[in-house]
């Protein structure tokens, strides 16, 4: 009987424990940063341009929530890409649309620590149904990623 229970109990919560791993997964990859929001963003600006890559624009989200009142710690998103890259993604999977040009956000805890996220290249790709070959297409984001925190 004590046993019957037990994996009444186990199924019954099954569905629980996959939903709450579908909800974990978000494909987001957060790595430290050792400077400032600010250093932070000016490093992957400058990565981005030796690499002749398009920033097209730096949204200071805690800028604009003090143009309304509201406080909030250091965080700026990145929006940048390259048509050579992102165009032949699109080709393939035209949904990838929603999720270029690349995202990069910097941001700083409630304990002044700065963190770097963006989603996984190869996250989108499963999203997307993309071509492995065309993964390295995203690749910038772990480099970008990467250095600016060094």
């Amino acid at each position: 009987m004590k046993m019957w229970y037990s994996a009444a109990l186990m199924l019954s919560l099954a569905p629980l424990a996959l939903s709450l791993a579908a909800k974990d997964d978000t494909g987001i990859v957060t790595i430290a940063s050792r400077h400032s929001v600010d250093e932070t963003v000016e490093r992957a600006k400058q990565i981005l341009q030796t690499k002749s890559v398009t920033l097209f624009s730096v949204i200071d989200h805690n800028g604009e929530a003090a143009k309304v009142g509201m406080t909030m710690r250091p965080t700026k998103l990145l929006i940048f890409g390259n048509p050579r890259g992102g165009t032949p993604l699109m080709l393939a999977a035209p949904s990838i649309a929603i999720d270029l040009p690349l995202k990069l956000l910097i941001w700083e805890d409630a304990s002044g620590k700065v963190w770097l996220s963006y989603n996984s290249p190869s996250y989108l790709a499963e999203r997307h149904g993309l071509p492995a070959e065309l993964v390295k297409n995203m690749a910038i984001v772990e480099t970008l990623a990467t250095q600016a925190a060094e």
